[in-house]
């Protein structure tokens, strides 16, 4: 009799997932996805009452979870945290924030705030959290919620742009150093998402109009649309992938 092959499992039982930016929004969403699959989730951001709610909506539903109050944008006392923690399997890192202005219109305060947490902060988490995995041996699955715009321009949006091409570049270096260790370094690239974040862009019809022409699946995103990938990149069914960009972003990059 022919012998098949099996499909690697999705679930995550047994393992420690820490979610940044998980109050509300995409990290939120990542979060609860993490958790139902069986991982006991750590959320992260800077308001305590917004994580506090997440974890109790996680938990009445049977989920694992707990808060921790974190700003990334502050490198040494996360750096400082997760040294005092056991390490994390996975991170998901969803904190992100943005300033949009006309380039020649950029102010050098908006172009630190961004940088500061997009780029910094992520890269430096992201150390954080492969240092604690390489001092234990293990391997983990790293994953950043970078942007479409990672790949592309914007009108508007150099600045965003600029701080998730950045990511894109360091998550393909980090997977090359990481790779040897067993750590798995990747991105999911999403389109317009409908968070509290996007709200003022889904409010503007002419900017909702450049972004329904862009989209070829004539919709915009939802949460729901990223939490799949991120249960993919976390398990061990994308055991092979790294260094790469999943786009979620409805065709947008097909052009």
């Amino acid at each position: 009799m022919t012998s098949l092959p099996r499909m690697p499992s999705l679930r995550l039982d047994g393992r420690r997932a820490l979610v940044a930016g998980a109050s509300s929004g995409i990290g939120l969403g990542c979060a609860a996805g993490l958790a139902e699959a069986g991982a006991h989730v750590v959320l992260a951001a800077r308001r305590r009452d917004a994580l506090d709610q997440a974890v109790a909506a996680i938990r009445a539903v049977g989920g694992s979870a707990d808060a921790m109050v974190m700003d990334v944008g502050d490198v040494e006392a996360t750096a400082a945290l997760l040294a005092a923690r056991d390490p994390f399997d996975i991170l998901v890192n969803s904190a992100g924030i943005t300033r949009h202005s006309r380039a020649l219109e950029t102010a050098t305060a908006d172009f630190d705030a961004v940088m500061a947490v997009n780029v910094r902060g992520a890269y430096f988490l992201a150390q954080a959290v492969a240092r604690g995995l390489a001092d234990a041996g293990r391997p983990g699955s790293l994953i950043t919620l970078s942007s479409q715009m990672g790949h592309v321009g914007g009108i508007e949006r150099a600045v965003y742009c600029a701080s998730k091409f950045a990511v894109e570049g360091f998550t393909k270096s980090m997977a090359m150093e990481w790779g040897p260790l067993g750590i798995r370094v990747n991105t999911i690239c999403p389109t317009f998402i409908r968070t509290p974040m996007t709200e003022p862009t889904f409010r503007d019809p002419e900017r909702m109009q450049w972004v329904m022409d862009k989209i070829k699946l004539d919709r915009p995103g939802e949460v729901e649309d990223i939490m799949g990938a991120v249960l993919y990149l976390a398990s061990d069914a994308s055991a092979m992938v790294t260094g790469t960009a999943m786009m979620i972003d409805g065709g947008w990059t097909a052009d």
